[in-house]
């Protein structure tokens, strides 16, 4: 093996500077950067086309580093590339505030394109922006290439036992996305031993059944090996795997064991390094022939190659204006949708089915509103009408099969998403959101707009049984940061809903759909956008000039709550009946808006959800009730489910007039 003195150099100096940080931290992870010094430093320095004067420069390749313990690499990496990360921001890694977080955080820093650390994410994501990128180019190539670069990513031992990997890697071979480049950090170490306790994969075969090409580097440190395996990768049919095999903390006195993982290497093991290195510069120095290589072969290289993008984008004001109109839209963000069909004046229909008619009609304004479904289109209502699937041979099918992938496919939303110039919206049934919660969460952490469509969701998927009717996981997915939720309780609300999700630019957003129809309930043709808007709305006011109490509900038990408020006007009773159909929305609006709606004074409260009940406390007070589902569901018809489990307008009227003398009598005790 030949390592050109410059090379190994800057790869010494990328382990240094790792290991300082960690050590400087008292915490982090050492291992990977040990290692895979060598395949980071090859790939920048030969291969990737980032630039750091730009560092959002739209035909950049991408690099994830999946494996996002390892930050101290990548941080390492993009001050040498000349990104904007001082050697200050070096020394207060994973500090509180600081520009260095444990784990890369898109957003933090640029030259980060994801936001990593939950292991096997980062390759869905990476597989994301390979379907954007190929859909893209094929949508905008006929004039230049103006969409033409690759995604790479870096993966451990750790990302690939991970069963999204399993998913998302599949999901890419049957894609085949070529332009997708895989360095696997295989050194057969975990956190807590060695792999071959609970890993004995052949990784290669793995991937090679999915349809991908692999190549193994037997020896992490031959930089001439990897960079061949890199060259040969761009040269073949398929997405690329390339198995390299390290040593775990190379250089440090526990080399190749998991004492070198994720802790510090301490005085002594630092030294030691410095010493098998044969390192003498002081703490966080960047020697000038390493950051002379860096400037000339990432730097300069880089912005040559955004350079000559740029040239070539403008050249289309000459050639083909109306071609370069047309890519620059994209290039500034995210078109206005807005839905334009007709508003409900009567009738019913499913969420679903609403949805369905909705989603026509913004892939009719917007060739990039992209989607698809976890194999459940047909139930969700998804299919873009006028499009193909997405196959390799018609890579601008706007129907994404996912296959049953549902982790899956939030990573690779969120990867479409973080690769911008498309609305991506995805799919499955309310229940199944489990499966792609991390996903979710992500999403949100991101700040990303991705919209996901989960139908079926309530007990009133009936027959199907308690395996397929959710009870905990609306309330659960209104707790995670930075998401909005929303159950539209009829067809007006729901398109009012894709209206607020498709407006979005800084956080995803949940659909709640029905399968069981909904009735156009009265006057939300006209109320129902600003209502949705505001989160929550007076559906139905009192007949006085204020409530004797309040009924709250959302999705279908609107409708109920609306025959509970008839009857009670019958028995003397006068309520108002609010739909809330975001819990998020609402708790944003001003206090004022909100006693509107909600009058403090009024304390006798009812609120009706076909789920659990945690969570409406903050509405209905410690002297309301709540009309919820705490238990799971049996199989059966829409009827009986109702009935068992209290949703009748029977029930709920008896728990409206002891919520009221229970109120009553509280009263009287303080006064």
């Amino acid at each position: 093996m030949k390592v050109l003195k410059a090379d190994q150099l800057a790869i010494n100096n990328l382990r240094m500077l790792s290991a300082e940080m960690i050590e400087r931290a008292g915490s982090g992870h050492p291992g990977l950067p040990l290692g895979a010094a060598p395949m980071m430093w090859c790939l920048w320095s030969r291969h990737l086309r980032v630039n750091s004067r730009d560092p959002q420069w739209f035909n950049r390749d991408r690099f994830v580093l999946s494996a996002g313990h390892g930050s101290a690499l990548l941080y390492s990496m993009l001050h040498l590339a000349g990104f904007d990360l001082t050697i200050d921001d070096l020394k207060h890694f994973r500090q509180f505030g600081s520009r260095t977080p444990g784990h890369p955080e898109y957003g933090a820093v640029p030259g980060v394109e994801a936001t990593t650390g939950p292991l096997g994410q980062g390759l869905g994501m990476a597989v994301g922006m390979a379907v954007a990128e190929r859909f893209l180019a094929a949508e905008y190539n006929q004039a230049g290439k103006l969409v033409d670069h690759y995604t790479y990513a870096l993966v451990g031992d750790g990302d690939l036992m991970e069963g999204v990997s399993h998913e998302v890697a599949s999901f890419a071979g049957r894609q085949r996305l070529n332009k997708l480049i895989v360095l696997y950090d295989s050194n057969d170490v975990s956190l807590d031993g060695p792999t071959a306790r609970s890993f004995t994969t052949n990784v290669r075969q793995r991937f090679a059944s999915y349809g991908w090409d692999t190549h193994l580097v037997a020896d992490g440190n031959d930089i001439a090996a990897i960079d061949q395996a890199l060259s040969a990768a761009k040269q073949t049919a398929t997405p690329t795997l390339i198995e390299v095999r390290t040593t775990i903390g190379y250089g440090a006195p526990a080399a190749g064991t998991n004492q070198v993982h994720g802790q510090p290497l301490g005085a002594d093991g630092l030294a030691a390094l410095r010493k098998n290195l044969a390192w003498s510069a002081p703490p966080f120095t960047v020697l000038p022939e390493v950051a002379q290589a860096a400037q000339k072969m990432v730097n300069i290289r880089g912005q040559q190659a955004a350079q000559k993008w740029q040239q070539q984008v403008a050249a289309l004001a000459k050639t083909d204006p109306t071609a370069l109109a047309k890519f620059k839209q994209l290039l500034v963000g995210r078109s206005e949708l807005q839905v334009t069909l007709p508003r409900y004046d009567n009738g019913a229909e499913s969420g679903r089915d609403t949805s369905h008619q909705v989603i026509q009609n913004l892939a009719q304004q917007d060739n990039n509103f992209v989607g698809g479904s976890a194999d459940l289109a047909t139930s969700n209502r998804t299919t873009i009408e006028d499009s193909p699937l997405m196959t390799p041979e018609d890579p601008t099918g706007r129907n994404i099969v996912f296959g049953v992938r549902e982790f899956g496919e939030g990573t690779i939303l969120n990867g479409m998403a973080l690769h911008g110039g498309l609305h991506v919206f995805g799919a499955t049934f309310l229940v199944f959101s489990d499966y792609l919660r991390p996903a979710i969460r992500l999403a949100a952490l991101q700040k990303l707009p991705v919209t996901f469509v989960f139908t079926h969701d309530s007990l009133a998927v009936g027959e199907d049984g308690p395996t397929h009717q959710p009870v905990e996981q609306l309330m659960s997915l209104r707790q995670i940061p930075g998401v909005e939720v929303f159950r539209p309780a009829d067809p007006n609300e729901v398109m009012a809903a894709w209206n607020q999700a498709i407006s979005s630019i800084d956080h995803p957003t949940i659909l709640i759909l029905s399968r069981q129809q909904l009735e156009v309930l009265p006057n939300t043709k006209v109320t129902a956008e600003q209502g949705v808007d505001h989160g929550g709305y007076v559906i139905s006011p009192q007949q006085g000039l204020k409530p004797a109490g309040i009924l709250l509900a959302t999705g279908s038990e609107v409708s109920l709550a609306l025959q509970v408020q008839m009857r009670l006007q019958q028995l003397g009773q006068d309520v108002s009946v609010v739909s809330l159909p975001s819990m998020e929305r609402f708790a944003r609006q001003s206090a004022k808006y909100q006693a509107q709606v909600l009058p403090p004074q009024v304390r006798c409260r009812v609120a009706i959800e076909l789920g659990s009940p945690q969570g409406w406390e903050k509405y209905v007070g410690l002297d309301g009730e709540v009309v919820g589902v705490e238990s799971f569901g049996i199989s059966g018809s829409l009827p009986e489910l109702m009935q068992a489990a209290g949703f009748t307008v029977d029930r709920i009227v008896q728990v409206y007039q002891q919520a009221r003398a229970a109120n009553k009598q509280s009263l009287s005790v303080i006064g």
